[in-house]
C-alpha cells in the first residue's frame, strides 16, 4: 500500500455499531474494516461497468444469423466429438 491519508466520515450509530460487531468480530481495526470495504465497493463498480459496457456492445452489435449458425455448428461438432459413456 502507498501513502495513506487520514479521512473523517459520519455514520448513523446503528451503522457505527454494526462496524464495531463486524470489525471487533474479524479483529480488524476500524482503518482495515472500512478500506477493506471500500476495495469491496470499488471492484464490484467497475466489474458492473464492464458487465453494463458488455451487454450495451451486444445490443448495438448483435451476432447476425451467420454468426449464430457457425457457433452452432461448431458447438454441436465439439459435442459430438465428446465420449458420453
Amino acid at each position: 500500500m502507498g501513502k495513506a491519508a487520514k479521512v473523517a466520515i459520519s455514520l448513523p450509530e446503528d451503522v457505527l455499531a454494526a462496524v464495531e460487531m463486524e470489525r471487533q468480530a474479524k479483529g480488524e481495526s476500524r482503518s482495515e474494516f472500512f478500506r477493506r470495504a471500500v476495495e469491496a465497493r470499488l471492484k464490484h463498480e467497475r466489474e458492473s461497468s464492464a458487465i453494463r459496457d458488455y451487454v450495451r456492445g451486444y445490443q448495438q452489435y448483435p451476432e447476425s444469423a451467420e454468426e449464430v449458425e457457425a457457433a452452432h455448428r461448431v458447438g454441436s461438432a465439439v459435442l459430438a466429438a465428446e465420449p458420453w459413456e
